[in-house]
């Protein structure tokens, strides 16, 4: 488990991890036989002198003095094949959640009600994975309640197989039963790390930051219509997030033939972005300059973020893509990527 701290303050409880300790070498540790255990399962509890997981064996109690190291892992998978198709939709969702920020987050039950200020439909939506704790008409009454109190119409998304239809979901009946509406459908995109890294294309050097700056957020803005200022904090919403360019300065530009020595200062001309929770890392704003498509930069930029992933022990990576934008799933497939599941965003009328 190279470069996780000990600390298991930032790991939030109900998360499914491996915890590293050192044996007790006078109850514990056999005589020449190792001196350290893992246990691996879900953190039940935590305070200032042990935390709990519970593991198939029961639960054990271990000493924050003593464990060596610690991390999040991925959901257990739920049905054979690669890691990163086994999971389930339900345990995808809830993977795919904290990877994307929110200014807001309320929950009902086991869903999470999400607000921020109208920016990005992930980032003002439901995530109804669970059970919401009140009948189903009840919990829709109550999101239509607590939108409306922020000034956005309620939506929410519903996930299943690629090509499902929204009205088998309990929750799909019910909201377009209400008049709410469908909006255009989004896969879901899996792959290996070190699949995805080993396909890079080559190109300039990538720069990437855990910190996002300036240009980035600048070129952030080309990407999309409409973006405010409280995006920052969308953006720097998840457990942890990575940040990455490509920069048009004077050695790639006059290398591409774009720009005299000395008449450019540098500025992205491609991002990206990953979003990391639950052991998985979330691919996301991935922008070219339309000066600079066709060059292979986003496919560049994809692997060399995959690469860092793989470094820090990340192994399984998720991005969403509209269903019909054919060339950038064209571009994920080449890289790796391939469709476990999709979603659709149902959306109410406009408050009053």
């Amino acid at each position: 488990m190279p470069g996780v701290p000990a600390s298991f303050d930032a790991v939030h409880i109900g998360a499914r991890v491996v915890v590293r300790a050192r044996l007790d070498p006078r109850r514990e540790a056999p005589y020449d036989g190792p001196s350290m255990t893992d246990a691996v399962g879900t953190l039940v509890s935590r305070t200032d002198t042990e935390v709990v997981v519970a593991t198939r064996r029961g639960d054990v109690v271990i000493a924050r003095d003593r464990i060596v190291a610690a991390k999040e892992i991925p959901p257990k998978p739920s049905r054979r094949g690669s890691p990163h198709l086994a999971i389930s939709m339900a345990d995808l969702q809830r993977v795919m959640g904290p990877s994307w920020g929110a200014l807001e987050r309320e929950r009902l039950g086991d869903w999470e009600l999400r607000a921020s200020e109208g920016f990005t439909q992930r980032g003002n939506s439901v995530l109804p994975v669970g059970d919401p704790g009140v009948p189903l008409a009840d919990a829709v009454d109550r999101i239509e309640s607590w939108y409306a109190a922020r000034g956005l119409p309620g939506r929410v998304s519903v996930t299943g197989p690629v090509g499902f239809d929204p009205t088998t979901d309990p929750l799909g009946a019910e909201v377009l039963s209400r008049g709410w509406v469908a909006a255009s459908r989004t896969l879901n995109l899996t792959a290996s790390t070190e699949r995805v890294a080993a396909a890079d294309p080559g190109g300039p050097d990538v720069q990437a930051s855990d910190d996002l700056d300036d240009a980035w957020f600048a070129a952030y803005g080309l990407s999309r219509s409409g973006v405010p200022e409280s995006a920052v904090g969308v953006l720097s919403g998840s457990p942890r997030q990575r940040f990455a360019s490509v920069a048009l300065g004077g050695g790639l530009a006059q290398k591409l033939g774009l720009s005299r020595p000395g008449t450019q200062a540098p500025r992205p001309v491609a991002i990206g972005r990953l979003g990391i929770a639950h052991g998985w890392a979330g691919l996301g704003a991935v922008w070219t300059d339309p000066g600079f498509r066709g060059r292979g930069l986003a496919a560049h930029l994809t692997s060399h973020l995959a690469a860092e992933a793989h470094r820090d022990g990340i192994h399984l990576m998720h991005l969403q893509v509209e269903a019909d934008n054919a060339p950038a799933i064209r571009l994920y497939e080449r890289l790796g990527f391939e469709r476990h599941s999709s979603y659709v965003y149902l959306t109410g009328p406009e408050p009053d």
